[in-house]
């Protein structure tokens, strides 16, 4: 994507973030003026995921503890209920591991009480979700600037839904903050050369790391052994630049298939180690909910429920900011991405707002610049000021439709 097209709306391109604030550029609004580094946006993310796990007490979804914590609590204490899935081999032991270490960690500091054995799993995924949260600021500064990444993570701690469902200690909650650290990465390790990549060339030779895109593949196969249906976004994303690389052999036989395999051999022999036999946890997942439908037991949907109901209530009052975004910003890779998601899924019967939770941070991302496009001064003062009204007005408009609706899923609902 050309720096011109970055400009348009939501200031200078990427290329410009470290260098001195030009005279337009000084007189746009910043959400939180004092976030000059990463380390203090992860502490800001930090605090208020810890804030956000305390205070969701309601149910969800049955996954959140039948999936994982009763799997973690029958792993570290010998005793818990296994859910039809586990006996037929449909799910990987490396999300509950995770939680069944903490829980060993909590017995042997006698802290295995019952609020720190409800609590400190989730506080644990908070930690996750925080990561996420600086990924995502990470992600909008290299593909846009810092403005765009301040309003995006405005975005994201407002949202209603990555509020209520962020902390909570589901597969794609993980699988959400992998996918955003993974295609900062990657975004950070397209080659230059191709006229792709989400920063410019002069920046991307100053400041390419040549191991980003085998960190992104990592964390893209971990994401795949914890919910093998996040394949479908890192396919997505794979193949388009695949079409354009040069080294297409190198990729593939000394980067893709050592990595996957390598995460593929390590994930097999523990779930072999964990359920005494040889069992496949991909390919039983993908018979399963793709070959046979085995999911529409569960309930199905009409095709474009994604789209018309699922995916906006997500978002909420978010959309039509990230819409414009999304016109403005003409960043088709990523708005491409959203919609590939959205459209596989689709053609599953089961659906679930849980299953497309990935690609929300990302449509929030287009929400970020179109309020860092809000944000800007026009030369005139009349203008000026009308353009601020409007970002004032859309911003009380987010919140108040926003953090009530939070607070209400979170506390009182179910």
């Amino acid at each position: 994507m050309s720096q011109r097209r970055r400009s348009r709306a939501a200031g200078s391109p990427a290329g410009d973030v470290g260098s001195p604030p030009s005279p337009e550029k000084s007189r746009r609004i910043q959400p939180w003026p004092a976030l000059g580094s990463d380390r203090r946006v992860l502490a800001l993310a930090l605090a208020f995921r810890a804030a956000n796990a305390l205070l969701v007490r309601t149910y969800f979804n049955p996954d959140e503890h039948w999936q994982c914590l009763e799997v973690a609590h029958r792993i570290a204490f010998g005793y818990g209920h296994l859910t039809w899935e586990w006996k037929r081999g449909l799910r990987s032991y490396l999300h509950p591991l995770i939680f069944a270490a903490l829980y060993k960690i909590l017995a042997l500091l006698h802290l295995d009480t019952p609020w720190f054995m409800v609590m400190a799993p989730r506080l644990l995924q908070s930690v996750f979700a925080a990561f996420g949260d600086l990924y995502l600021y990470k992600l909008s500064k290299c593909i846009f600037d810092v403005q765009v990444a301040q309003w995006t993570l405005f975005s994201q701690l407002v949202n209603w839904f990555m509020f209520f469902c962020i902390t909570r200690t589901l597969s794609n909650s993980l699988e959400t903050v992998l996918t955003v650290a993974g295609l900062y990465y990657w975004f950070t390790a397209i080659e230059s050369s191709k006229g792709t990549s989400a920063v410019s060339k002069q920046q991307a030779a100053s400041k390419q790391n040549p191991q980003s895109r085998k960190m992104a593949l990592l964390i893209a196969a971990l994401s795949c052994a914890i919910r093998p249906t996040s394949a479908v976004t890192w396919l997505y994303v794979g193949l388009l630049d695949f079409i354009q690389m040069k080294s297409r052999c190198h990729f593939v036989f000394l980067e893709v298939i050592p990595v996957g395999a390598i995460v593929l051999a390590v994930t097999t022999l523990l779930d072999w180690w964990m359920y005494g036999s040889q069992v496949i946890v991909p390919l039983n997942f993908l018979k399963f909910n793709l070959f046979s439908s085995g999911g529409d037991y569960y309930g199905t949907h009409v095709f474009h429920w994604y789209f018309t109901q699922g995916f906006p209530s997500m978002i909420w009052t978010f959309l039509p900011f990230a819409i414009c975004g999304v016109v403005k910003s003409r960043e088709w890779r990523i708005s491409g991405l959203i919609a590939w998601v959205l459209g596989v899924y689709s053609i599953l019967g089961h659906k679930e707002f849980r299953f497309v939770l990935p690609v929300l941070p990302l449509a929030l991302m287009f929400s970020g610049y179109c309020l860092a496009a809000l944000a800007q001064f026009k030369d005139k003062n009349l203008h000026g000021k009308k353009c601020l009204s409007r970002l004032q007005l859309s911003v009380i408009l987010l919140i108040i439709t926003n953090v009530p609706m939070a607070l209400y899923m979170s506390l009182y609902h179910q």
